[in-house]
């Protein structure tokens, strides 16, 4: 099995065997010391890895060995999202930011063209400048409903699969996307994280409850909310006490958002928790990373993470090929 992990400023490291790590560089057509901001299997190829860097997209046909550039217009943005179709993996979506403009763009032949979407984001946001999308979510069962994240710009809403959006308003006033997905459930659920709280709602977006993080959270700093690839009920909250934070915790929901409790990580994270990885090949393995690089696994579906000796600079992303 082979695992990425995708940094900040030290590009893409892999390992075969959890043990020996390599840095993929310009030798086999990684920019050097490159920004990564998201890794992506393709859906139906595992083997096939979309990296989203500092300078666009790089694609992988043979699980990171060798990449090669999609080229424009990507490659003038910072890529810090990417999103395949659930039912037609030729159509691809890209969310882009800081340093550069915040867009989504759409791609319907597989990443060979692409096109600006009707989105309107500010040009700067308090806090971070120019803002960035953060996450783009499709709803598995009908694709044409789309919601999106943007730090610190808030959250946008699409009924017509990405050609138009919305700014989602009303009871998520806090502007500071950091996460959007959405399960198939049973009960089909949407979920938007900002810094400081996670929302959901069942009903499509029509109403919102908050999960409470203040009240039963050990932490306050929200990063992420990641389901698990099979079960649509289980999820992991990816926090910590600040950003970039001292410390940190996954916190575990098996029933779809009601409830949560704390995982048991064998070492006490250095950051905030930051990255989760679930994939359907293999259910029981999860990964997971605070944001200044402990990696962390499980072989029982999320219960209890062992901490890896080898450590990383700041961590974005973890992809496996199996």
């Amino acid at each position: 099995m082979r695992t990425l992990v995708g940094t900040i400023g030290q590009s893409v490291l892999a390992t075969d065997d959890g043990e020996r790590w390599s840095r993929i560089g310009p030798n086999v057509g990684f920019h050097s010391d490159a920004i990564v901001r998201t890794l992506v299997n393709h859906p139906d190829q595992p083997d096939v890895i979309w990296a989203g860097t500092g300078r666009g997209i790089l694609r992988s046909h043979d699980a990171g060995r060798t990449w090669s550039s999609l080229g424009a217009p990507l490659d003038q943005f910072q890529v810090w999202r990417i999103a395949f179709h659930p039912t037609d993996p030729n159509v691809i979506f890209v969310g882009t930011g800081t340093p550069g403009p915040a867009r989504i763009f759409r791609s319907d032949d597989g990443g060979q063209t692409w096109a600006p979407l009707e989105v309107e984001i500010a040009a700067e946001c308090a806090a971070v400048g120019v803002p960035r999308v953060t996450d783009i979510a499709i709803d598995p069962i009908d694709p044409r409903n789309m919601w999106a994240s943007i730090e610190v710009d808030g959250m946008r809403h699409s009924t017509d699969g990405g050609q138009t959006w919305a700014r989602l308003n009303g009871p998520i006033t806090n502007p500071d996307g950091h996460a959007a997905t959405v399960t198939s459930g049973p009960p089909k659920s949407v979920f938007l994280t900002v810094n400081n709280e996670i929302f959901f709602s069942r009903d499509e977006g029509a109403t919102w409850r908050a999960v409470g993080v203040k009240e039963h959270f050990p932490y306050t700093h929200i990063r992420d909310v990641v389901f698990d690839a099979v079960d649509p009920c289980i999820a992991w909250a990816a926090i910590g006490d600040s950003t970039p934070g001292t410390t940190g915790v996954l916190m575990r929901t098996a029933d779809a958002g009601e409830t949560w409790q704390p995982v048991d990580l064998s070492v006490e994270p250095n950051s905030a928790m930051w990255v989760v990885r679930t994939q359907p090949d293999n259910p029981q393995r999860v990964l997971a990373a605070s944001r200044y690089g402990y990696l962390y696994e499980s072989d029982d579906r999320g219960l209890t993470f062992r901490k890896h000796r080898r450590e990383f600079s700041e961590v974005s992303s973890i992809v496996w090929v199996p």
